[in-house]
């Protein structure tokens, strides 16, 4: 039985990715959903184990260490082993930069967004190595190629990519292998619950929704990519293309980039 440990599974990406999984393997998986809100976790844990999965709830806010630790200590001490951690609990965020006055919600997002894959990556990592299991760092487009009003987000996108490029050849002489998925813009609410200048809730979205990827098939892509033990998963050609572009023609990338946003979040010339 593999124990996949999945956070930010109480709903988007996380949730479907656990029911995807229960829907695949059944028995053969047990999985440690990770998230703040316990009711929602719940209900997926509970959509889980109807399709024969084991799950476990474990509340957890990735973004103080001690309750990362809690919940690897908590996995292990259900199941015996990890054989796979998902870091997929984050935050969004959309402000100019020139129009925020206090920079602590800034760190509150590089604490989610970057510290909480570290920390959780970190207690995992002892019982990853036993498995040779797999690492998985669902990140960003934004982690490649960066946005107007996205810089806080970017950032932390951004270090955790480089984090886990440097950690996959780190761990491959020990059978570990770390793939990190880009979604672009996916059919969820995180955009809507992030960060605002003042470090308020958004409570919309500053990029354009009409062609986002249903959450479904961003799950899919990722759990694919997961059991194949892939690098990366690019998600959408622009994304594949863009990253491309940006060491040949800069400048375009950036107006692609300008015109993911809508009209009203975009900075005034």
């Amino acid at each position: 039985m593999e124990v996949i440990v999945i956070t930010g599974a109480s709903d988007g990406i996380g949730a479907e990715m656990a029911r995807q999984l229960a829907r695949r393997r059944g028995r053969e998986v047990a999985l440690v959903l990770a998230a703040r809100k316990v009711d929602q976790l719940q209900t997926v844990a509970d959509a889980c184990t109807a399709l024969g999965a084991q799950a476990l709830v474990v509340p957890t806010d990735v973004g103080d260490q001690a309750q990362c630790r809690r919940l690897i200590a908590a996995a292990v001490e259900r199941f015996g082993r990890v054989d796979t951690l998902v870091n997929n609990a984050g935050r969004s965020a959309q402000a100019l930069f020139e129009e925020v006055q206090d920079l602590g919600w800034y760190e509150d997002l590089m604490r989610v967004n970057l510290w909480g894959s570290v920390w959780c990556t970190h207690a995992a990592l002892p019982y990853l190595k036993a498995s040779r299991g797999r690492v998985v760092a669902v990140c960003s487009l934004a982690g490649l190629v960066g946005v107007p009003g996205r810089s806080a987000y970017g950032a932390s996108k951004f270090a955790m990519s480089g984090f886990f490029e440097s950690l996959r050849a780190e761990l491959k002489p020990h059978g570990v292998s770390v793939t990190t998925a880009y979604p672009g813009v996916v059919d969820t609410r995180i955009r809507h619950r992030g960060y605002n200048a003042a470090g308020g809730e958004l409570g919309m979205s500053g990029l354009k929704e009409d062609k986002a990827m249903p959450v479904a098939e961003c799950a899919a892509l990722i759990v694919d990519g997961m059991q194949a033990r892939r690098r990366e998963v690019v998600m959408t050609a622009k994304g594949k293309l863009g990253r491309w572009l940006k060491l040949l023609a800069p400048g375009l990338v950036e107006k692609m980039a300008m015109a993911a946003l809508k009209e009203e979040a975009k900075p005034q010339a």
